[in-house]
Order: C-alpha cells, then structure tokens, then sequence
C-alpha cells in the first residue's frame, strides 16, 4: 500500500545560495598587489644592500624604511589611481543619468540592442528593456552599458587601506627573516624564505579568486626570484666597487 504523500518525507528544497569571486575583486585585487609589493620590494632592498657588504643596522634600518615607506605610498598611489576611476564612472553615470531624462526612447532602444546582441529575440529583448527601465533605468543601463556594478565599482580608500596595511604584513616577513637569519647567510636565507612567502601569498591569491593555483605560484615566485637575483647583483656590484 503506497504511503501518503505527507508520510514520504520529501527533502524540502533549500534556497540555492552563491557567492563569486567577483565579488571579493575590489579588495581582492589591491590585498594581493599590497602583500606581493611588500614582499618582493623589501626582500630585494634587504638582499642588495646585505650583497653589498652592509652591516645588520644598515639592513634592518633599510628594511623598516622600505615598510613605512612602501606602506604610504602604495595607499597613497591606489587612492589617486582608484579615484580617477570613480571619477571616470561619476562622470559617465551622470551623462546617462542626462541621457535618460532627455531621450529615453533612444536609451530604450540601445538597452534593447545590448539584449538582442546577446542572443535575446528582439520582442524579448524589447520587454526586458522594458522592465529594466521601469525598475531602475540608471542601473540596467550602468550594468549593461557601462558595465558598472556594486561588485565592480571603484572604492578608493578600501583600496588604499588594504593596500597599506598588505604592504606592510608583506614587507614584514623578510624583514623578520633578516633579524633572526644568521648574518653571514642573511641574503640566502631571506631569498628562500620570501620566495616560500611569494608561493604562499600566490596560493591565498588562487584560493581567495576560487582559481586553480599553479600558475598563480609561478607567476609570482618567477617575478620575485627575478627581482631579488638582480638587486643580489646589483648590490655585489656597488659593494665591489667601494
């Protein structure tokens, strides 16, 4: 005999809940260019001037200014950077907002050729233009036109903030290493372990981005490793020549 419905126990469906990479990409991007910065820019400093025969004092005092240093002027330079682009996008959803008010049959139209240039039929196309522009014309316009959204949109001081504060847990792990690496082997000992630091940061990176993390590794590990092999030389050089 078949149970009632209600006996079954049917699993109740569960609401289905995502969450993208793309929305992490504002901080995402400048926390991973902070914390490489930091690491890469310090470790280098610290391996040249140790290659060219400095003393501890002088390669800490060198390595505590790159932090300071690097850590104001990455917030700085991301805050102006970011900045032009918010200005860029005030700039362009003003210019829509006017738009709007002044010929929104016209803006109609282009909302529905943006739809039918993505596969909708143009009846389709037309009634979506349709709703869009009856909800909230200045965003589907923004999203689809200028491709501007709240996951996407310039933020200038988490930027900056996230940048600096990176920079600086970055740019303080060499330097940590060069305090308690034994001097004489002070420029191999930082080299390794910041190149551990840069596959480890590339790995934060891949997984923060849900992407897979070999090439991420690579990449920064390589760019490092070219970094620090050149101030190394470069710092020899000088050392040889005083």
């Amino acid at each position: 005999m078949a149970q009632p419905l209600e006996a079954c126990h049917l699993p109740r469906s569960k609401p289905h809940l995502e969450r993208h990479a793309t929305e992490r990409i504002g901080w995402l991007r400048a926390a991973v260019l902070g914390a490489n910065d930091g690491i890469i820019s310090t470790a280098s400093l610290i391996v040249g001037v140790a290659a060219a025969s400095a003393d501890r004092n002088a390669v800490m005092v060198s390595g505590a200014a790159a932090l300071i240093a690097g850590a104001l002027s990455m917030a700085a330079g991301e805050y102006v950077s970011v900045s032009s682009q918010a200005d860029a996008e005030k700039a362009d959803l003003a210019r829509e907002t006017w738009e709007l008010a002044e010929m929104p049959e016209f803006e109609r139209e282009e909302l529905k050729q943006i739809y039918v240039s993505r596969g909708l039929t143009p009846e389709l196309a037309a009634q979506v233009a349709d709703q869009l522009t009856a909800k909230d014309a200045l965003k589907a316009h923004a999203r689809d036109e200028l491709g501007i959204s709240e996951f996407t949109e310039a933020k200038p001081i988490q930027a900056a903030v996230t940048s600096a504060l990176t920079f600086s847990v970055g740019a303080a792990l060499p330097l940590a290493t060069a305090l308690l690496a034994p001097y004489a082997q002070l420029t191999w000992y930082v080299g390794g372990a910041s190149l551990i630091f840069l596959a480890l940061l590339g790995y934060l990176g891949a997984w923060a981005g849900h992407a897979a993390p070999a090439k991420p590794i690579i990449r920064v590990v390589f760019w490092g490793a070219i970094a620090m092999g050149i101030t190394a030389g470069i710092g020899q050089l000088f050392g040889a020549v005083v």
